[in-house]
């Protein structure tokens, strides 16, 4: 098992600039083998760090991404029933149990991530992606899944896993989960982070970056997001941003006002806040971080 320094120098490692909290949090979900539930607002590179870690394990990422009305069928196997519809007319006039046999068989197995998860031959990391945009019913049924790891299939019997996944839960908050959820899981806070973790972001994510220039880009999303916006830009309008100016020839942002306010469609993505920031709000923005 990797201790908390370990985790983090090697999520650094792949991009990914983790705090001491979060380490912390990814160290204790393989000490105690529990899921890791990250809460936060979008943005703020909930998923990232699935993705990291599948990473830094060498090993699958699988990802079910939620939303409303999300059933077993969609997240543990389905049959395929055109095939099997083929099958059983290749077979007319065969031995009828024989034919039920072979058309409910590995065969004709269609894999969904629940499934696909358990039975990876190396540990997956296993990222359930936007938890609270699923109905409650479905967190029930997830439950049942994470405690035993294992998955029945009347026509197979019960499957038990080959493997235990990393599983990492994320949630924007949009509604309460469960207290048994919850309870099931470990628990970490992802907020954006302040200028220095930004900055460092930038370094390891975006090509030929210099590190003064990292540093005026991270003070400047920083007071773009204190602005009165509808949408808050997140890491990843930072890091577009960063690329276009490098890519620019943008050195210092006092010196670039016209290729800032002309940059900001990576940042600002609805009408009306790119009308709030206007040349002038720019002006005033880079004046306080240059």
């Amino acid at each position: 098992m990797l201790d908390r320094q370990t985790i983090a120098d090697r999520l650094a490692g792949v991009g990914y600039i983790a705090d001491p909290a979060l380490a912390t949090a990814l160290q204790l979900m393989d000490m105690l083998q529990r899921p890791l539930l990250i809460e936060g607002e979008a943005g703020v590179g909930k998923t990232e760090v699935a993705k990291a870690l599948a990473k830094i394990h060498d090993t699958r990422l699988i990802r079910l991404q939620c939303h409303e009305g999300l059933d077993r069928a969609d997240t543990l196997y389905e049959w395929n029933y055109q095939r099997q519809l083929l099958a059983i007319k290749a077979r007319e006039g065969g031995d009828a149990d024989a034919t039920e046999a072979h058309i409910f068989s590995e065969t004709y197995l269609l894999e969904r991530p629940l499934l696909a998860a358990i039975r990876q031959p190396v540990a997956p990391v296993l990222l359930i992606d936007e938890i609270d945009r699923a109905d409650t019913e479905f967190e029930a049924f997830l439950l049942e899944v994470l405690s035993d790891f294992q998955v029945s299939i009347p026509e197979l019997g019960t499957i038990q896993a080959t493997t235990i996944p990393r599983v990492i839960l994320t949630s924007n908050g949009t509604r309460d989960l469960s207290d048994a959820l919850r309870r099931r899981c470990l628990y970490h806070a992802l907020d954006f982070p302040d200028v220095d973790r930004e900055a460092h972001i930038l370094i390891a994510r975006v090509p030929g970056i210099d590190a003064a220039l990292a540093l005026q880009v991270a003070r400047l999303i920083q007071r773009i997001r204190k602005e009165d916006l509808s949408k808050i830009p997140g890491i990843a309008e930072t890091l577009d941003w960063a690329a276009a100016l490098v890519g620019l020839s943008v050195s210092r942002l006092e010196g670039a006002r016209e290729a800032v306010y002309d940059t900001l469609a990576c940042v600002l993505k609805t009408r009306e806040d790119r009308s709030r920031v206007t040349p002038e709000v720019v002006d005033r923005l880079i004046g306080r971080v240059a």
